[in-house]
Formats: structure tokens, sequence, C-alpha cells
């Protein structure tokens, strides 16, 4: 079973940054994207930024020059560099990864969530 671990969140001023990092629980081959989706109070969760394999990248118009995703395809991981963050950036943020499965399909793995506050 693959578990994405995520850390990094927590309480900063505007205009602050953080990194988010989620890293799956064991390799994993056939990765076909890996994304970042946050959910604000009251509202549905949305797409914050996404990277494939390829290492192409999309970014939600609120976030772009502001936000970087990155990826290290050896360690599983994936990167959400957010400066110049805003109180409107607060939110449950979740990592996403997209594996290509044995039938040629994919498979969605979620991380738990975590907690991005930007507040004075």
């Amino acid at each position: 079973q693959v578990q994405l671990v995520e850390s990094g969140g927590g309480l900063v001023q505007p205009g602050g940054s953080l990194r988010l990092s989620c890293a799956a629980s064991r390799m994993i081959f056939r990765i076909y994207a890996m994304g970042w989706y946050r959910q604000a109070p009251g509202k549905q969760r949305e797409l914050v930024a996404v990277i494939s394999s390829g290492s192409s990248t999309n970014y939600a118009d609120s976030v772009k020059g502001r936000f970087t995703i990155s990826r290290d395809n050896a360690k599983n991981t994936v990167y959400l560099q957010m400066n110049s963050l805003k109180p409107e950036d607060t939110a449950v943020y979740y990592c996403n990864t997209q594996v290509v499965a044995p039938t040629g399909g994919k498979d969605d793995f979620w991380g738990q969530g975590t907690q991005v506050t930007v507040s004075s």
C-alpha cells in the first residue's frame, strides 16, 4: 500500500514562505504525475500545481509566480515552494500521486493533508 507523508505546513505571516514536502512510503516505478491540491473552509478542493513524469508543470492562476512545484523522482517526493503567501492561501493542502496501473489505467493516492495558515 502506498502512503504519502506530507510535511511543512504551519502558520506564517502574509508575505512569508513555506515549503511543503510529500514523500511516498516506498519506491513507485510508474508515476504519471504528482501534484498539490488545497481545500479552504467552505470551498471545494482545487488543483494548485501539478508536475508530470516529464517535468511539465501547471499552476492555478491564483498561485502563478508565487508557487513552484518540483519533484525528486529517485525519492518519489514532490515539493511545493510557496512564496509571497497571502491570507487567501489558507487551506488544507493535499498531495496527490497518479500511478499507472497494470491495467493501463491510473490509480490515485492522496496524502492526509497539511494545514497552511497565513495570518498576521
